[in-house]
């Protein structure tokens, strides 16, 4: 493709559109410009909305595939790779899913987190052969991150991946995109033109954000690593996480200090299986088999040890 033929397509995407109203802000007090900014990322939250019923359907496909014992992946360039990055790093302290379960890929590899690796997001064959160096199968999920809908990186690791059978997500901010169209499930979140043209790290950037949050977290809901909004499966790996470890415990269970730490110390710390402990007054061995008998689920575990209490 050449600069002009470039050029012409994306002047067709929302994301790239010039705003003249906001042509002047360089001559604006700082707190008018504050205030423009803030009321232009208020528009965020209702372009996600309207996108729930897409983004609901792209999870459950997600989760069934994670349950059988797949994993979760995004792709993507610059920006959304970054966000992509970061989703998935924050997955193991929060729900203790090992490193190799959720996974972020950026274009242009580690480097590109924070240098700009020239070039990168405009080879698909290098988003190819990243999935395969992950050994990627049908009971994976790709998610395909991109503002602008067409970015080759995120549109050739969907691609790929649809063709090796795994799920597939394509999440962008412009309609009609490229790689909705490439994916199984095609969440466009249209947030218009930016505050600063073109600047996607801006409403595209939190609208991406927003989405992964809901697709990482409600997909471990899906998986029991929660027991109502109570992130049973933290990993206590700090003393923030270790408190934060026993104030689940006790918001759980209702015990006093004394049983709670009896029942982390007897479990290891483990705060799931510390709570089967106290709620059905069984110990850590036998927690652990109702658990595992369970997939993990604690309510589903709880059931189980009823009969027995």
């Amino acid at each position: 493709m050449t600069h002009r033929e470039l050029r012409r397509e994306l002047d067709r995407l929302t994301t790239e559109a010039f705003r003249p109203d906001l042509a002047d802000i360089d001559r604006l007090p700082t707190l008018d410009i504050a205030r423009l900014m803030n009321t232009e990322d208020g528009t965020v939250p209702a372009a996600v909305a309207a996108r729930l019923p897409a983004i609901a359907a792209a999870i459950d496909g997600i989760a069934a595939r994670m349950g059988r014992g797949g994993r979760l992946v995004y792709a993507g360039a610059g920006t959304a790779g970054r966000l992509g990055v970061l989703d998935a790093s924050e997955c193991p302290p929060t729900f203790n899913t090992t490193p190799g379960q959720v996974i972020g890929l950026i274009a242009g590899g580690p480097r590109a987190m924070s240098d700009a690796v020239e070039g990168a997001e405009d080879n698909r064959e290098t988003a190819a052969a990243d999935l395969d160096a992950l050994g990627l199968g049908p009971d994976d999920a790709v998610v395909g991150i991109s503002a602008s809908g067409r970015t080759p990186y995120a549109v050739g690791a969907v691609e790929h991946a649809r063709a090796r059978g795994a799920l597939t997500v394509g999440l962008s901010c412009n309609a009609g995109s490229p790689l909705a169209a490439a994916a199984e499930h095609g969440i466009e979140v249209v947030t218009g033109p930016e505050f600063l043209t073109g600047s996607t790290r801006l409403k595209a950037g939190t609208a991406q954000k927003l989405v992964l949050n809901m697709l990482s977290t409600i997909t471990m809901i899906r998986l029991g690593k929660t027991y109502g909004n109570l992130m049973v499966d933290v990993r206590a790996s700090n003393e923030k996480l270790r408190a934060r470890s026993r104030s689940i415990v006790a918001q759980a269970t209702g015990a006093p200090d004394d049983e709670i730490e009896a029942a982390l110390s007897a479990t290891g710390g483990e705060v799931k299986h510390a709570v089967l402990v106290l709620l059905a007054g069984v110990d850590a061995a036998t927690a652990a088999r109702l658990l595992t008998d369970a997939d993990g689920h604690l309510r589903a575990a709880l059931l189980a040890a009823a009969p027995s209490k």
